[in-house]
Order: C-alpha cells, then structure tokens, then sequence
C-alpha cells in the first residue's frame, strides 16, 4: 500500500470521561505536535489516549468509512427491512463499479480523506501505533502502560474489524511507516486480518483485566472506557463473522466450535466486568427496553458493553469544541417537536412478533419457525404484538412525551410536550391525490406540515428518551437551537454499539452453528424473557431443528436490535439478499457447499431480493372530505372530529386502549398504502436487487488511485489495470 502522506498529527484530546457529569468531554487539551516526552508523562499519555476515544468511538450519524450505521436511514439500514427507499446496494437500476467518475462509484469505507490523518481510516491505525510506539518506549511504570495500552489495542482491533467486514483481506500495517514510496504493505488474507484482530483484543483483555474484571473500572471517572469484556465482546462479534457464511462457504463447523468454546469461556470475564442484561424489576409493557437507551453508569445500565458518551453542551458555531451531543432524538422525533421523523417500512412493521413472540403467519418471512397464533391485522398492526413492538414504532394517537415546549419555535406547534401525542395523520387537498400510491400532496396533522416526510404516518421512537419511561431525560430543550438547523434535543444519551444482548445472542449463534441447540437455546431465552415473550422450545421449529434454532436466533437479531444499525451486516454475514446464489460465477470455489448450498433455503427464509417494501399511511375518512394546505386545514377537526387521549403505553390497560384506538381509527381514518422503494419512469414497480459481488466489496478508483499495488477484489474493476478483473481473492487461505 503506498503510504498516505500526512504533514501533522493535529491532536487534540476530544474525550474527557466523568460519570453522568456535565462536565463530560469539556476539557479541551492540546496536544498538537506532541513529541516522544509526552508519554514519559501519564496524564500526558492519556491525553493522547483520549484523542485516540475521539476519532474511534462510533457517532450518531449515518454510516460513512469511518463509523458504522448505528439505525438511520442510510446506506446500510436501508438495504434491509427496516426502510423503503432503495439504497446503492439494493437499486435494481443502478449496478455500482469500482470507477470513481461516475455516479454509481462503490461506496469507499476503505480509505476516507486520504490527506488528513484523522479523517483516514490508515491514519487512525498509524496514530495508535505511534502511541502503542510511544508508551512501550516511555518511563511509565509496567502497569499504567498495560492500561494505557490495552485500550490502544482494542481501537487497532476495532478499526480493523472495521475494514475486514466490508472487504476481507486487508494491510495489516502494525507499526508506524514512513510516508515514503518504498513503505508498501500488500492486502494479508482474510485469515490473517481476523487473527491479526483477534490478537490485539486478546491483548487488550489481559492488560486491562486487573482494571476491569472487578465489576469494572475502579475509578467511576473511567466509565465508558474499554474494559476487558468489551474487547471480548466484540472478540465474539470477530469470532462470529470468521464462522459466518460469507467467509465460511462450507460451513467448516471447526470455526463454530472454536467460537462457541471462547465465546463460553470468555463469558465469565465480560460478565466479571460487570455486564449483563438490564432490569428495573419494575418491567411494564416493555419499558425496561425502551430504557436500555437512556440509563448511565454502571450501576444503572449493565447492558451498555461499548458505547460513546455525550453532553448537552450547546453547540456555538465554530469555537464550541466540547459540544458532543447525540443527535439520535433529534432525528427520529417528529417535526413538531424539532425532530426530522424517521419513516419504517410496512414490511419491518409486519414482521414484528406477536404477543406470544412469533412470528405473524401473514407476513412470515421464517417458514421454518411455527407461526403465531394471534391474526396479523396489517391495516392496524399495533394490535396484539411484542411489547418491542410499542418501544421501536409510534403510530398516530400514541403518548410519545418529553421535556419540552415546541410552540416557542411555532406557535402553531403543540405546546404541551410532557403530554404530546403523536397525530401523525394525513389529508389532501385534492381528490384525485387521495388514492395516489406515488403522491406526496397530503398536509400532516399538528402542523407537521406538507410534502412527503409524512406520506408514512408511523414514526420509529427506538431509543428515545421517552419522558414516560425516563422522568429525568438526558437531554436539554432548547427552542433556539431550531433557528440553526441543529435542532432543539442537545441530548447526553449514550450510543450503544455493543450491549449485552448482542453478546447472548452471537454466543447463541456460535452454539448453534457447532450442533448444541439446548444451549443455543438457553442464551436465547435470556433475551426473550427480558423483552415479556414465551421461551423458544424445540416445538416451535419445522423441520432440521438446527437450521430452525438458527433461524429463531437470526430473527430475534432481527426484532431485538431494529434500528441500530446490525440487520445489514447480519444479512451480508448470512447472504440473506439471495441465499449465495451467483457467487459460483465470481470464482467457482466460492459457491456454497455448506447450507444445502443457499443459506435462505437452509434458514427457511425468504430472500430479500425480489421483494418491495412499502409504507403505512392513515388519512382522514372520505366523509369528512378534503382540507386545507394549511396548519388548521384538518377536515377531521373541522368536520366535528374529535381525538381521543394519547396511548400511553406504560397504562395497565394497554391492550383495551389500543382496542379503542382501533375502533377511532376505523371511525375517522382511512388507510392508504403509500410507494416506498422506487418505480420506473413508466411508474411500474421496481424490485429489491442486491448483486452477488456486493458481498464483499471492491476498492473505488479513487482509493487505487492513492495506492498503486493496492490489489483489487476479484469481481470488481482494477483501476490500476486498466479495468481488468480483480485477483484478490478474500476467501483464499
């Protein structure tokens, strides 16, 4: 790889940890142009430590090179169920090249901006080896270089599995290079990167583990860094990829084995750390999931295992480097209260379980798992589900509070947030617009305005700071933050990327891959019994009962983590968009031998490519005719209409007011199907298509560009040859 050149370090420390403080990340250091002294000295060293948490932790914003997707509607999450809209892996229409010039260029997660170190996933990985470098050089004593270090490994780990998931097989740069030609290191195989990863996290857990493996960091200042069960969590996540089928295509169950024997071993330790699932004990209707998102500390959130910490410093434009909120609250909630909205597809909707934690027999997607017992009504889908179901989705006439007063922005705006309900409903001004699948010419109700944002009326609420699950929210309400565009949430909620959840669940998979179902099982259940569902049981499968486990466990990934951004990579993992078909055609030793030779078969589940995904929307009834383009333009209102209170859904009651709900909704809204991905310019519908190359990724000609011998993937263009086919193959050992 020719090496990046980098004219200055630019550090600055962006981190500086406090439990629940307001403090959290306003101390603001220097630390440009450090040289070699700086780590003869600890708070020095941690300094530039800190700087390394700034660039690496992952953000709430759409998935780019640098962090993964954590739920938005990006290029990841909508290549899955959870949103209509075709994204550039699943277009149908537009096939994407490795040829930067033109509009359909591969996504580059490679490299990022190659001339600024920071902004350079290599130069990332080339600042943690200057400190690695550093610190091993340094006066420090042995153990505050342990600490220091094993924090540095995971980062390296982290930034590599970052890479191996999109591409395979990449340089493995392990010290600091020079910037000069001559410093040239070759793409290592697939096997080789993920050992390299499993290396540095094994090395990150035991230099940390007298830290950590006594509940966790000593010093409650340290909280929300890594620990040694968070580096063998995401062990675990490695572990899984390596065993998964897209860089396991005959299904070697030795690699299961392997993962499933460390995962259990390393359980003890990630739970010695102080993890687990978290419990009020005073669970209603789901809400101990809905506060997973929003609890700090950890005595108060056990499930959080590697997470980015946020203030509720108010941003000031250009000089207020300590601001670093989290923007998630500001983007799903609705526009009336400051929000953007966030719009999920009806097929996500669908699948959701029912209340007996099946899966609907109308929309089952899982033909090997026995379906529900309770009818799917998918014009009011709200009725009869898993309690997730209330805490991921909110629908017009649900309870959805917080801690504030949008009418300061809008006097139109409602005023009362401690008692906001959602009326995310529709109407038209024009009668031939009604029934238009493709129109955008409706006005939301409650001044939400006109145009498209709400042609779907149901709104993601997953991971909000609900006022009714959380009296003291982590957010501050400020109307004037609306005047920049910014927003009005300035939220101090953490970003989970990796809870405890996720552990159970990957150490279910890997049981379930290396033949030990009842095990399988029993990490499973964990899950459910914390989110209010029956126990899985053998009896609920069809068929090869270990293709049915593993099933069970996919789709309860599916449902249990909706909206934080880990379907897209599951369903790459699983080739979930086709089964494997076509791989033969890249390189004939990349067909699949194991599952039957297509995984979709195997699961029993019904591939992704061919299908649409659509949206829900409710508008007022014909009878209370047309209304105005215009915030008091409800014919619903206008018409004698009146509204019933607000679903909250902590009451005791929940399934007689949703009932109730129902029977107004029957009464006063009508319910319309509203186009979701694309149409052709003939508005015939277009169809779901992920190719078989996408799977794992080819280079863009702008990262060849950068680097000469940077071998390309086989099923892409190599810019560096003129276009000839790529030979670097990422399943070759």
């Amino acid at each position: 790889m020719k090496a990046i050149k980098y004219f200055s370090f630019g550090i600055a420390s962006m981190l500086a940890f406090s439990a629940c403080s307001d403090q959290f990340l306003q101390d603001k250091k220097n630390y440009d142009q450090v040289g070699a002294e700086v780590y003869n000295d600890y708070d020095g060293a941690n300094g530039r430590l800190n700087d390394l948490y700034g660039w690496c932790l992952p953000t709430t914003s759409t998935m780019s090179w640098k962090y993964p997707a954590c739920g938005l509607s990006d290029n990841a999450s909508q290549s899955t169920e959870e949103y209509a809209g075709f994204s550039v892996f699943v277009n149908p229409e537009n096939i994407l090249s490795s040829d930067n010039s033109t509009s359909t260029s591969v996504p580059d997660y490679f490299m990022g901006t190659s001339n600024n170190i920071q902004e350079a996933v290599y130069g990332r990985i080339r600042n943690i080896n200057d400190f690695l470098r550093g610190i091993e050089s340094s006066s420090l004593t042995e153990t505050q270089k342990g600490v220091l270090m094993g924090q540095a490994y995971f980062f390296r780990a982290w930034c590599y599995y970052n890479l191996v998931k999109w591409y395979g097989g990449v340089p493995l740069v392990k010290e600091v290079l020079e910037p000069v030609e001559s410093n040239y290191t070759p793409r290592s195989t697939t096997k080789e990167t993920i050992e390299f990863i499993l290396e540095d996290l094994e090395t990150a857990a035991a230099l940390l583990a007298d830290e950590t493996t006594d509940g966790g960091w000593k010093d409650g200042a340290n909280y929300g860094r890594i620990t040694s069960g968070t580096a063998l969590a995401l062990k675990g996540r490695v572990l899984l990829l390596w065993a998964s089928p897209i860089f396991n295509r005959g299904n070697d169950k030795s690699r299961w084995t392997v993962a499933y024997n460390e995962m259990r071993e390393d359980l003890s330790t990630i739970n010695a750390c102080g993890y687990g699932l978290y419990s009020s004990g005073s669970d209603v209707n789901g809400s101990d999931f809905a506060k997973i998102f929003t609890q700090i500390g950890k005595t108060n959130n056990r499930e959080a295992v590697f997470f980015t910490l946020y203030n509720t410093t108010v941003i000031l434009t250009g000089i207020d480097d300590a601001a670093k909120n989290n923007t998630w609250e500001r983007m799903i909630r609705p526009d009336n209260t400051g929000g953007n909205g966030a719009s999920p597809s009806s097929m996500i909707i669908n699948l959701f379980p029912m209340a007996d934690g099946k899966v609907p027999a109308e929309a089952n997607n899982y033909t090997k798992l026995q379906t529900s017992d309770f009818a799917l009504d998918t014009d009011y889908p709200f009725m009869n589900r898993d309690p997730r179901f209330y805490r991921t989705f909110s629908f017009p006439g649900f309870r959805w509070a917080y801690n504030g007063d949008a009418s300061l922005h809008d006097a139109h705006n409602p005023s009362d947030g401690p008692n906001y309900t959602l009326w995310s409903y529709v109407w038209y001004t024009e009668e031939s617009q009604q029934g238009n699948p493709e129109s955008g010419n409706s006005y939301g109700a409650d001044n939400l305005g006109a145009g498209s944002t709400y042609s779907n009326s149901i709104i993601v609420r997953k991971k909000s700071d609900d006022l009714d699950v959380n009296g003291s929210p982590l957010y501050v309400y400020n109307p004037s933050g609306w005047k920049s565009g910014a927003g009005p949430f300035y939220s101090a909620a953490p970003l989970i990327e990796l809870r405890y959840a996720e552990v159970l669940l990957n150490l279910a998979e890997a049981a379930c891959g290396a033949g030990d179902v009842p095990a399988a099982l029993g990490y499973l259940n964990q899950v459910r019994q914390r989110a209010g569902v029956p126990d899985r049981t053998t009896a609920d499968f069809i068929g090869d009962v270990q293709a049915a486990c593993m099933s069970a466990i996919l789709y309860e990934r599916q449902i249990e983590f909706a909206f934080e951004g880990k379907r897209f990579d599951d369903m790459r993992r699983w080739m979930l968009f086709d089964g494997g078909e076509g791989q033969g055609t890249l390189k004939s030793s990349w067909a699949l031998t194991g599952w039957d030779g297509n995984t979709c078969t195997w699961l029993g589940f019904k591939a992704l490519n061919g299908q649409r995904r659509e949206k829900i929307q409710y508008r007022t009834a014909d009878r209370y005719g047309l209304g105005k383009a215009q915030w008091d333009g409800d014919p619903l209102l206008d018409g004698g209409g009146v509204r019933p209170a607000g679903v909250n859904l902590n009451s005791t009651t929940l399934a007689d007011d949703l009932a109730n709900l129902k029977t107004w909704y029957q009464d006063n809204l009508a319910v319309k199907t509203q186009k979701g991905d694309g149409r052709d310019s003939q508005h015939n519908d277009l169809y779901i298509k992920f190719q078989p190359f996408y799977y794992l990724l080819g280079f863009s000609s702008g990262v060849q560009n950068q680097n000469k011998q940077l071998e390309q993937t086989i099923g892409w263009g190599d810019y560096n040859k003129g276009g000839a086919p790529g030979t670097f193959d990422p399943l070759a050992e």
